[in-house]
Formats: C-alpha cells, sequence, structure tokens
C-alpha cells in the first residue's frame, strides 16, 4: 500500500478555505491556520530528537531547547546553526562545543537498549525527568498587581494566537507587568524553549519573571528552572509534580493567573 504524502510549509501560517455553520447557516470564508512542521534537531551531524512546532523563531528554539534539555552549558558552546528546509520537515543542523557533543554521544549510548521498557531503574527515572538538583540563586520578587498587568499585557502580544486560535505564547515580563519578549508555538513546551533561546541571546535583560498561557506542567518548572529564573507565572492550573519540583529548587510557581486573582502554589514569599 503506498505510502501518504504530505506537503510541510515553512511558514508559520497559511490561509484554507472553510466552511462555518453557525446558527443553522452555513458560509464559505478564509481562515487563518496555524502550521506544525517535523523540527529535527541535528547536532554535529548526527540527529537527536524531531518536535513539532510552529516554523518561526527557530534559532530561539534550537538554543532554548539546546540548553534546556542539557545539550549546552552556555550559550556560547553553540557555534553555528543553519535552517534546513526539507521534504519531510526542516532540519536545524547545529554545530556544537565538542564536549557538548560528546557528553550527548555518552548519553545517548547509555539510553541504548532500554527504550522498551520505559522507566526502569533511577538512572533512567533521572534521565526522564532532569529534575534540577541545585536550588535557584536568582531571588526575584515581584507585586500581586504585576501578576494582573502581566495577564492583560501578554494578550495585546499574542498574534499569532489572535489570527489563528491554536498557539500558546511565553513572554518575559519586567518587574512593572510589561512584556519585554515572547514568543508563540502551537506547542506550550516549544513556545518556552524558544523564549529561554531569546532571552540567552539578548545582550541585557531587565529583571523579571515567565508568564505561560499554558498550564504549568513538571516540563514547564524544569525549563524555567534551568535557565536560572525562579518565578513561572501560568495562566491554567500547575501538575502536582510541578508543584512538588518548584518547592525543592526554590522556584514560585503561580497558576490561574488572572486580571484580578491568581493563585501560589509555592515560595509564595517571592510574591509581596
Amino acid at each position: 500500500m503506498p505510502e501518504a504524502s504530505i506537503v510541510f510549509s515553512t511558514e508559520a501560517t497559511n490561509e484554507y478555505e472553510v466552511t462555518r455553520h453557525h446558527a443553522g447557516n452555513a458560509e464559505a470564508r478564509t481562515d487563518v491556520i496555524a502550521e506544525e512542521v517535523p523540527i529535527a534537531l541535528v547536532y554535529n551531524g548526527v540527529s537527536h530528537a524531531v518536535m513539532l512546532a510552529t516554523p518561526q523563531d527557530l534559532e530561539d528554539f534550537a538554543l532554548g531547547f539546546s540548553l534546556t534539555e542539557g545539550i549546552l552549558d552556555e550559550p556560547s558552546d553553540l557555534y553555528a546553526m543553519e535552517i534546513v528546509p526539507q521534504a519531510e520537515g526542516i532540519a536545524l543542523q547545529l554545530e556544537v562545543a565538542t564536549a557538548c557533543f560528546q557528553r550527548l554521544k555518552e548519553k545517548r549510548r547509555s539510553m541504548t537498549g532500554r527504550t522498551g521498557c520505559g522507566i526502569c531503574g533511577s538512572e533512567s527515572l533521572e534521565q526522564a525527568l532532569r529534575i534540577p538538583v541545585h536550588k535557584l540563586k536568582q531571588k526575584t520578587v515581584i507585586s500581586g498587581q504585576v501578576i494582573s498587568l502581566a495577564f492583560a499585557n501578554i494578550r495585546q502580544q499574542q498574534k499569532l494566537q489572535a489570527s489563528t486560535g491554536a498557539t500558546h505564547a511565553s513572554a518575559w515580563l519586567n518587574l512593572h507587568g510589561d512584556v519585554e519578549l515572547v514568543r508563540e508555538d502551537v506547542g506550550r513546551h516549544n513556545a518556552l524553549d524558544k523564549l529561554i533561546g531569546a532571552l540567552a541571546k539578548a545582550e541585557r535583560r531587565s529583571e523579571g519573571f515567565v508568564l505561560t498561557t499554558s498550564r504549568a506542567s513538571y516540563e514547564m518548572v524544569q525549563k524555567t528552572a534551568s535557565a536560572g529564573i525562579n518565578i513561572l507565572a501560568a495562566i491554567s492550573a500547575p501538575t502536582g509534580l510541578a508543584i512538588r519540583i518548584a518547592e525543592q529548587c526554590d522556584l514560585t510557581l503561580v497558576g490561574f493567573a488572572r486580571e484580578n486573582s491568581y493563585v501560589v502554589y509555592s515560595h509564595p514569599e517571592n510574591i509581596s
């Protein structure tokens, strides 16, 4: 049986003809749709991971993913990157420091043969979860009013969400609640990786915190902590594992951030 052929787009959005049904009436119209594309991260010629992501801000994504996954220690460990569109998606060809690449190869070798058994022992559990082992040194403190301002301000910056209704956003906000950087993607983890990559490339960044339009899963806490950021506010709910890890690494985790309310799940001392 022949395999189906799918054409992948390198654009963040495309227009599609649709039929909208409302109150018993059908109307032909044009909708703007967010794209998702297989993105292969290739380190020194070796493919490591394939993620489905929105094909924009890919340089930020490559750097942020590499840092939050512990592949790179510093932004300077990434020497060069090339975006290579292919028939099957997009390859991000990354040239990284030899020490980082050797460590990645050792990690891949140690996991070989264990993929069929899932999480089978403390070593593979640790590799799977990447629980932060160090407490955060950053001690940013924000006011509760800033969280309300952040919720209102991020909505104005979500251009992809406004046109498609299909994307998450992660934003960097200063102590006044102003949005200084925002990245969007169909995947919440990808949006955060893009933001962390953009922050890592910035020559200077103000003191602040991260706001995500998604729920606060374990991965969102882990990625935020790996970037040395001690406050993560989410518009939706956290998971229990996210709360426990946030408590352990001294990260303030805020959920259900709204214009007039929010819930603090860990380290409330950082919300004045």
